[in-house]
């Protein structure tokens, strides 16, 4: 048990404490918090855009005029369309490096790039929980939006889409949740986040356990800690609605 003990306090000073080793931890875990929020808003932003365009195509599907107005928002919702089959339907990763490498190749930012490419992502996945909120809207709240003398964006802004977000709010949250997981491939475009500075710790020492494992127990704490607030969010929305 004793040289056990020794083991795990030589390996501990040799992985974190020797050369400050631990501040690649430090510096990865803020650069990964920074990657996860932009990516989170901007996520939120697209999605709730296509959500709209989506929803309002479907909704006015049967009873729209076939105006040229009309076949240029189909255009649109056939774009936005491609644009979830894309991104959906392809890796993460690989869009990262196909922005980073191809589409943003110019640029040395790699956290905003890293960013921008899982905010994309995001959004197509943020769209959808959207959509299915509204769609799951009764018509009777459109009906009464155009009683109050509302047209269609109106009865969205002011009637639907804040419904919508109230019920949609858990799923989001859970949605932020796996983004924060997904960042962990970073690293693939020379991001220093959190998975990187445990990698490069181990180029270091050559000790692959004890910096793998924290950086397995970072991840684990955070996840806890975001799904500790969720459900509490979660329950004080139930509470409200009594």
């Amino acid at each position: 048990m004793q040289a056990w003990l020794d083991k795990f306090k030589a390996d501990f000073d040799l992985n974190f404490i020797q050369a400050n080793r631990w501040k690649y931890l430090l510096d990865g875990l803020g650069t990964t918090l920074l990657i996860t929020l932009l990516a989170g808003i901007l996520g939120v932003v697209i999605g709730v855009v296509i959500a709209m365009v989506r929803s309002t195509y479907d909704k006015t599907a049967d009873t729209a005029r076939k105006t040229l107005g009309r076949r240029l928002f189909a255009i649109l919702d056939g774009i936005c369309r491609v644009y979830l089959t894309v991104l959906r339907g392809t890796p993460v990763v690989v869009q990262l490096m196909i922005i980073y490498f191809v589409i943003f190749a110019w640029s040395d930012n790699g956290t905003m790039v890293a960013a921008l490419a899982f905010g994309l992502n995001s959004g197509a996945y943020v769209a959808e929980i959207v959509r299915g909120g509204i769609m799951s809207i009764d018509n009777g709240q459109f009906e009464a939006g155009r009683s109050l003398g509302f047209n269609y964006v109106q009865t969205m802004r002011f009637i639907v889409i804040p419904q919508t977000i109230k019920n949609v709010l858990p799923s989001l949250a859970n949605e932020f949740i796996a983004l924060l997981k997904e960042t962990s491939v970073a690293g693939y475009v020379a991001v220093k986040d959190l998975t990187k500075g445990g990698d490069i710790i181990r180029s270091r020492t050559y000790s692959a356990f004890m910096p793998l494992i924290a950086v397995a127990l970072i991840y684990l704490a955070l996840v806890m800690f975001f799904s500790w607030l969720v459900s509490k969010w979660e329950r004080r929305l139930r509470n409200s609605d009594h």
